[in-house]
């Protein structure tokens, strides 16, 4: 089976954050359609791992009207950049003012690939000290805390924690771990 194809793009909106285009394209058979993609810098998502169990955040997030537990995440502000492990230090540090000794690549996955070519870099963080964090004015109302595991697993069952890239982060941490646990420090 072949690709679609793209015959025309146009940009429809940008911000400093994103940039939605819609795409005028052809199935294999020919027929035609559009496409809206958004396109938006990749990202990471953070375990910080301490004494069996882990650190999240939870802000409000306004696009579902509610505070929301997850685990550390972001990108690059603008005009900074690094590599993936890189911006996780960062982010670990900003969020939570944790430092990790050890960053632990667990894979790279698509935030969204009906509709979007984002993708992100999930991390282990071990080997954690606490400092203070140094949080963006869009996160002054973020806050830390640390969760035994069973009580995260718990919060994902509940619907407490509903952030798809901390769930999926999860489930990488799952698949690394079976048989090789993190080392505490």
């Amino acid at each position: 089976m072949t690709d679609i194809r793209r015959r025309a793009t146009r940009e429809v909106y940008r911000n400093p954050w994103l940039r939605l285009r819609e795409d005028e394209i052809e199935y294999p058979d020919g027929t035609t359609g559009s496409y809206a993609v958004v396109e938006k810098q990749d990202f990471v998502v953070v375990l910080p791992w301490a004494d069996g169990g882990f650190w999240l955040v939870e802000q409000y997030r306004y696009a579902v009207g509610a505070r929301q537990w997850e685990f550390p995440q972001g990108g690059w502000s603008e005009g900074h950049s690094g590599t993936a492990v890189e911006l996780a230090s960062a982010e670990l540090a900003e969020e939570t003012g944790l430092r990790a000794e050890r960053f632990r690549h667990l894979g790279r996955l698509f935030a969204a690939s009906g509709y979007s070519s984002q993708s992100y870099d999930a991390f282990l963080a071990t080997g954690l000290t606490e400092g203070p964090p140094r949080r963006e004015a869009s996160e002054q109302d973020m806050v830390h805390r640390w969760f035994a595991e069973t009580d995260v697993r718990a919060m994902i069952r509940d619907g407490v924690l509903a952030d798809s890239h901390s769930v999926a982060t999860l489930a990488l941490y799952d698949l690394h771990a079976a048989g090789n646990p993190p080392n505490p420090r």
